[in-house]
């Protein structure tokens, strides 16, 4: 099993079904709910802008937001991050590193101030009560795996904007999330400028560092011996990588499929054979087991020197690629940077 700090969507648990109708059973009567409509949907959405209402498409359907947002829970990991950098602060969120969600991330710290919000659930697992005594007018869960029994009982306690649709649960690219949180909250002009700001530091890095073009990549994960993890091309994590230049060997997509994440043993180390490896370590006891496998030390990332190990916390490099937002990017960039040109 993972470690409590291990920051990955794999320890998610589906909520019983018969719980989350129970749920939604008790909430219909106390809860006026959200304006939402099943399916996809013909009509145009509104461009949001500060105008609303505004009508928001993601996987579950389309939902309308009548009013602009004051208080907004968040569902995704660090959905959070982009709703504060519009100037919202979200008055109930997710735990996810097992750190309040306000906690010590400096890309965060300064702007939850002393109001930090309800923690109304772990991953993708929801205390429907909390979130209705928060009384929402919007929920978002944008970076999660919510199911459609869960979005169906929020529901009827506030609209609800859920995953992009289009993407597998947790693999949508960072500007689409942000886009989506954007537009339910009547700022897509501000998150635009977001976005673009976030892209051009990312296009200056790749201007500053060729040497990046075209290498391979692998974002890996020890938490258990004989067996190690490998992310999605679609991850945050390696989404980050690829927009600094590197690529997906053939090898990770075969492995990895259409999941985000997978285990992997010892005997397929030849998957991260790669141009630059990264481990992302929870457990500092993990790198000197990885290390001292004969298997790793002779793989040619190894040997040359190209495998980093970079810490999920202290400093916390890892969770800000984990993270990967509009926020957390610019701190991971100063941090990753020099590592990664490190010959």
């Amino acid at each position: 099993m993972f470690s409590m700090s291990m920051p990955t969507a794999r320890a998610v648990r589906r909520p019983p079904l018969a719980a989350v109708a129970l749920v939604a059973t008790l909430l219909l009567a106390a809860c006026g709910g959200g304006d939402t409509t099943a399916g996809g949907s013909s009509t145009p959405a509104s461009s949001g802008g500060g105008a609303f209402p505004v009508k928001v498409d993601h996987k579950y359907g389309t939902t309308e937001v009548k009013a602009e947002p004051k208080r907004v829970v968040t569902l995704g990991l660090s959905d959070q991050d982009v709703v504060l950098a519009l100037g919202t602060k979200p008055v109930g969120a997710i735990d996810w590193f097992k750190e309040t969600p306000y906690g010590k991330w400096p890309w965060t710290k300064s702007l939850w101030g002393d109001t930090p919000p309800e923690v109304v659930g772990e991953r993708d697992e929801y205390n429907m009560e909390k979130i209705a005594g928060l009384k929402p007018d919007l929920i978002l869960a944008q970076y999660s795996g919510m199911k459609q029994e869960q979005y169906d009982t929020l529901s009827k306690i506030a609209p609800v904007v859920a995953q992009p649709k289009g993407f597998e649960d947790y693999q949508a690219p960072w500007q689409d999330s942000a886009r989506l949180a954007g537009k339910a909250l009547g700022k897509s002009t501000e998150v635009d400028k977001l976005i673009t700001d976030i892209d051009g530091k990312f296009a200056a890095a790749k201007t500053a560092h060729p040497e990046f073009a075209g290498k391979s990549a692998v974002v890996a994960d020890a938490y258990q011996p004989g067996t190690y993890s490998v992310f999605s091309p679609n991850d945050p994590k390696m989404l980050f990588l690829t927009q600094l230049g590197f690529v997906v060997s053939d090898k990770l997509k075969e492995a990895v499929g259409t999941e985000n994440v997978v285990d992997l043993s010892y005997e397929r180390f030849d998957v991260i054979d790669v141009d630059r490896l990264v481990w992302l370590i929870a457990d500092p006891a993990s790198t000197d087991q990885i290390k001292n496998e004969a298997l790793y030390k002779n793989l040619k990332v190894v040997q040359e020197k190209r495998d980093l190990f970079v810490p999920y916390d202290e400093p916390p490099v890892g969770a800000a690629m984990s993270f990967n937002t509009v926020l957390s990017i610019p701190y991971a960039l100063e941090q990753m940077l020099p590592l990664l040109s490190a010959k």
